[in-house]
């Protein structure tokens, strides 16, 4: 059966029925012109998220409920990089009208499954016949309390530069889904393609950074850390020096990179995807800030550098002592020539 099958409002209902929202700061989900939300005393975080077939994906390439895991995650990941708390989700859909109604039932199992595990209630979207594949929008709206809220433009001269979890899989996972006749290990290729496919949202983590009140900056690596940590620099009015040999490159990012003849500093720097929170912290504090992460959450933290006071000064130092320019490469949907992209 595809959708076109059953229409507009039959796939509404049917989706309607798959995601129950009840609760009481949902006065009205799915089924009126708008949902109807009850507003609390904190702030409203809002973000979103499009995911355009042939540009951020391939339908062969993925499964729905991979897909539908996904979008709602990074949109996650937003929110945990403001020390937020997400609360609610819209999904707008463009879909080919020979889409298979299975195929949307999957997709949608993804994104309540990956929405469920951080009680976030779906409360609304649109659907549209789409000519040119699918593409799916997600809005998310969350929540900080004021005295939370962490910027990305309040980095100061000196604070440490630290990081969560560990780096380059995820474009390790992407090459190989774009290349899918290399030979590697079935072990190291389920690792990184999982770690592309399945990022992880650090919500947990976000929020212990939060409240802990001693982080001065955050963003999550979406873009690549080059990318991100420049973005920093440029809403603080500050540089940066990190130092290549303490990124927390993942075994199965260094491994799979020997195979296929990248750099893994290049993955870690410039390969984007990875999800992790970057954040600065005061260099007396910075060390109890990440044993406070680690011991409440079981994600690893690294030091990996120093920000610097001038806007200019971005650079790398690696381990023999050689210092190079820290290029804002990356993902860029309107600029030719990116390192590393979203398939």
């Amino acid at each position: 059966m595809r959708v076109s099958d059953i229409g507009e409002f039959g796939l509404i209902k049917r989706l309607a029925e798959m995601l129950p929202c009840k609760g009481d700061p949902v006065v009205v989900g799915i089924g009126d012109d708008v949902a109807v939300l009850k507003p609390s005393s904190k702030y409203f975080l809002a973000t979103c998220d499009i995911q355009v077939e042939g540009i951020h994906f391939y339908r062969e390439r993925i499964s729905p409920k991979q897909l539908g895991r996904k979008v709602v995650a990074i949109n996650l990941s937003d929110i945990a990089a403001m020390g937020g708390i997400p609360l609610y989700i819209l999904v707008s859909l463009g879909l080919p009208e020979d889409t298979e109604v299975k195929y949307v039932d999957s997709l949608y199992e993804g994104i309540h499954e990956e929405a469920s595990r951080f009680s976030v209630a779906i409360v609304g979207g649109n659907l549209s016949r789409s000519i040119g594949g699918l593409i799916i929008d997600i809005f998310l709206i969350g929540e900080v309390e004021p005295e939370n809220l962490v910027l990305r433009s309040r980095a100061r001269p000196g604070d440490r530069v630290l990081v969560t979890g560990q780096l380059g899989a995820s474009a390790a996972g992407l090459h190989l889904i774009q290349n899918p006749g290399l030979e590697i290990p079935k072990s190291l290729a389920e690792k990184v393609k999982k770690a592309h496919f399945k990022p992880t949202p650090r919500i947990p983590e976000g929020r212990v950074i939060a409240l802990s009140k001693i982080a001065t900056s955050m963003i999550d690596l979406s873009d690549g850390l080059a990318s991100d940590l420049s973005r920093i620099c440029e809403a603080s009015r500050v540089g940066a020096m990190i130092q290549a040999e303490h990124l927390p490159i993942s075994e199965a990012a260094i491994a799979v990179a020997e195979l296929i003849g990248k750099a893994p500093l290049d993955l870690a720097l410039y390969g984007g995807e990875d999800y992790e929170l970057l954040f600065t912290a005061p260099p007396n504090k910075a060390d109890a800030l990440a044993l406070k992460v680690y011991k409440e959450t079981g994600t690893s933290v690294a030091s990996i550098g120093e920000i610097t006071p001038n806007v200019d000064e971005r650079k790398v130092v690696y381990k023999d002592g050689r210092v190079a320019p820290l290029g804002a490469m990356g993902w860029n949907h309107f600029r030719m020539g990116c390192i590393y992209s979203s398939q």
